[in-house]
This record gives C-alpha cells, structure tokens and sequence, in this order.
C-alpha cells in the first residue's frame, strides 16, 4: 500500500469519470477531459492521508462510508481555488455603489425602506463584507432607517468558518483602499480585523448553488452578485443557475458575474447594463417567467 504525504496515486479514465460525476451530482462543478491531472494532483495527498490505495477505495469511502457528507467537504476544499479580495473589480464596484444601488434605494425610498442583497458563492466573504462597507458608505447616518440583508452563502462550510470570523490576511487585504483599512479594520499583527458594525450587517449560511428550494426560501433579492463561479459550470448547469437568479431577483434587481463569464446564450430575462466593464444585468420587468 502507498502511504506517506509524498504519495503518488495515478487515476485511470473509468475513476476519473466517476469522481467527476460525483462532483457534478453535488455540486454542479463540471470537470472537462483535460482535467484529469486537476482532480489527481489536488486529491493524491488526501489518499496518502486517509491510508487508501486506490482511487477507487476513495470513490467508495466518498459514496457509502459514514463520514461522505464530511468527505465530500473536505474534497471540495482541496478541488477548489478561493481567490478572492476585499474591493476586486474596484469598476464594477463602482457601478454597484453609483448606479445599481442608489437605483434600488430610490425605489424603495418611499415603501419598504428595505435593501436585500446575496452574494452567491462569497467563498471567505470578502465580497459580502465589501459590499456592506460600500452600502455603510453610501447611506451614512440614514442607514438607521432602512432594513438591510445581506446574505453570503458558500458550499464550503471552511469558507464560510473563515468568514464569519471576519478576521482577514494582507493577502486578503491587498486590492482595499488605504482609506477604508483606517475606517473599517483594526490591524492585529499579521491579521486586520473588521470593524463589529460591518460585520454584524452580513449573515452566512451554507448552500449549494444546485439547491433552488433553498435559494427560493429566502424571497426576492434586489441585487445578486454571483461573480467566477459559473465558469466552473457546464452551459446546463449555468443556464439552471441563471433560471434561479431571475426567479429571486425582484423586478429590474440587478445581477452582477464576473469579467470571464457571459449569460448571452441565457433564456433568462435578463438585459445587460450598456456600461464598460460592468458585467451587470438588470432583470426585465416584463421577462419571460424563468422555467
């Protein structure tokens, strides 16, 4: 039997083809035919660990054993990358903070005076806590008389660990303007710490973006920011993905993805914001009822 941290496991097609539909069956994660290498090289330390000789001991040890729901986290830990930054993609932050929200509190000014925002795979929430800082930031003292949600969810229960603790790196910190470092974080250390006011604005909780019951659960949403994850997606997974932004967003929300992805081949009712760099789509008031 191989052990050790420095073994090497080999996957053949067949368990290759198995893992990856295992992935895509929980996760909508869609593993190509090129990368077999990714699956091999992320997992063959987590064989050397758990004392299995085959890919095939972990396919069993990942399908029937009693730890696989604990399983399937680890491996999702190991198969996925979290990059990700406090204030990335400072345009299309730009177009959240002086287009798409000032448009929401306008709307809701004189109603419900109540703004709902999900950001969808937050991974280690950088993304849902800067979005708090810009809306803080835009509200000021007026933030006293509005309802504000704002909900991160993530399929790693490791991520989400980290971003509750709200307790974050340089690394974490490098894309941030100094003068939001001085306003919104004690530095400790090594660590910059959030500011309590900040982050008691966000809620966390797990959740698979697979899982439209329990996206559905949580209302409308008036913006939704989905951003480098649907890269991970094969088009029907995507397309199943965008179907359930449209259904949770309230009319003419809007939906922010990142600077790699594109929703044009999408039958969902969505119609893009005619702004550079934006990657914004605003939902169609008349659109057509998602599937």
């Amino acid at each position: 039997m191989t052990t050790g941290t420095n073994a090497r496991h080999t996957m053949t097609d067949k368990q290759f083809g198995e893992l990856r539909k295992i992935i895509y069956t929980r996760s909508g994660i869609h593993f190509p035919d090129g990368k077999k290498y990714v699956l091999e090289s992320r997992l063959g330390h987590r064989l050397a660990e758990l004392e299995l000789e085959d890919f095939d001991q972990y396919i069993a040890f990942l399908t029937m054993g009693p730890y696989q729901t604990d399983e399937f986290q680890e491996m999702f830990n190991r198969i996925t990358i979290n990059e990700t930054s406090f204030f990335r993609n400072e345009p299309q932050l730009e177009i959240f903070e002086k287009e798409a929200l000032p448009r929401i509190i306008e709307a809701r000014r004189s109603t419900t005076k109540r703004i709902r925002i999900w950001s969808a795979a937050c991974s280690t929430g950088e993304e849902p806590y800067t979005l708090a800082i810009l809306l803080h930031r835009s509200l000021g003292v007026r933030l006293m008389d509005w309802h504000v949600e704002i909900l991160g969810t993530d399929i790693s229960e490791k991520a989400l660990t980290t971003a509750a603790e709200a307790r974050y790196t340089d690394y974490a910190m490098r894309t941030t303007p100094a003068l939001v470092r001085q306003r919104y974080f004690t530095q400790d250390g090594p660590y910059w710490n959030l500011q309590p006011s900040i982050r008691s604005m966000v809620n966390f909780e797990l959740h698979n973006l697979k899982d439209r019951l329990a996206a559905k659960r949580h209302g409308h949403w008036d913006i939704i920011f989905c951003r480098n994850v649907m890269i991970y997606f094969d088009d029907t997974m995507k397309q199943q993905v965008l179907r359930m932004f449209a259904d949770q967003l309230a009319d003419n929300g809007y939906l922010f993805i990142g600077h790699s992805e594109t929703i044009r081949a999408s039958d969902a009712p969505f119609e893009p914001l005619p702004i550079p760099q934006g990657f914004c789509y605003q939902k169609a008031r008349l659109g057509r009822a998602a599937a």
